[in-house]
């Protein structure tokens, strides 16, 4: 584990594997750094180097309050110089791959300048202005992290960020995962924060330079497989591709690790 600071002075950790080409894999809500072990073994495996990292207020990271989406870019701007500062880019920014609100927050931080050499969305949920969650969430889910009810914070993001139905809520909660993922409570604000800022993909972001790889399953939730081909047509230069080995909103490590090594001529 690496640790890379911030701007803000926030710590980040990182971890590595692989030799080659760097892709920099950034998380979607409720996961941390080791939640994409597998993906980034399969990306070295396919002769890239697989950057990992704790997004700010989860796992071995810090978190400076307030919380904010210019916060996280600037902590996957800083991940990104490190990465490629050790890597095969001499400083020239890094690929990154997004799998969902991480895509949103990858999207985003291109949009805000951040390099990258290539840009891969996997599944971003883009709700395009519609249907996005209360305005005040953000709020309540700071102040039950606040309060020190991580767990309420998780639920209610399930519930009203996310989507879930009460039943599938329920059975969550009673299960061993709901304990490991219950201390990661303070970090869905950041989600929350990020997705509604980018709900509409903005000028900046359907206008990145670098080149742009679309990635949905076909097995996942209805509304991700419109979310993509939406973001595909604001963004005709991109390239929009199924895979059908991810199923359940999951990233299938293999068949992405095949993917990415082909764009990045690993």
């Amino acid at each position: 584990m690496d640790i890379v600071t911030s701007a803000d002075g926030t710590p980040i950790a990182t971890h590595s594997i692989g030799q080659g080409p760097t892709i920099v894999i950034v998380n979607g809500a409720l996961s941390r750094a080791q939640d994409a072990a597998e993906v980034a073994r399969a990306m070295a495996d396919a002769g890239l180097r697989a950057v990992t990292y704790d997004r700010r207020a989860r796992g071995d990271s810090g978190e400076t309050p307030p919380a904010a989406p210019e916060r996280e870019v600037e902590d996957l701007a800083a991940v990104v110089a490190a990465a490629s500062e050790t890597g095969t880019e001499a400083g020239g920014g890094a690929a990154v791959l997004g799998h969902a609100s991480g895509a949103i927050l990858a999207h985003f931080a291109a949009g805000e300048g951040v390099p990258m050499t290539h840009l891969f969305l996997s599944e971003p949920p883009f709700r395009f202005g519609q249907g996005d969650p209360a305005p005040d969430l953000a709020d309540r889910l700071q102040a039950m992290a606040d309060e020190g009810r991580p767990g309420d914070a998780v639920v209610a993001f399930q519930r009203e960020a996310v989507g879930l139905p009460d039943a599938a809520i329920e059975q969550f909660r009673a299960s061993p995962l709901f304990d490991t993922t219950a201390p990661l409570g303070a970090s869905t604000v950041y989600d929350v924060l990020v997705t509604q800022r980018a709900s509409m993909p903005s000028r900046a972001m359907r206008e990145v330079r670098m080149p742009v790889t679309i990635l949905c399953g076909v097995e996942t939730m209805p509304f991700l497989v419109s979310a993509a081909a939406r973001l595909a047509e604001l963004m005709p230069d991109a390239e929009y591709l199924e895979v059908p080995e991810s199923v359940g909103h999951g990233i299938h490590p293999e068949a992405t690790a095949r993917i990415v090594a082909e764009r990045l001529e690993a």
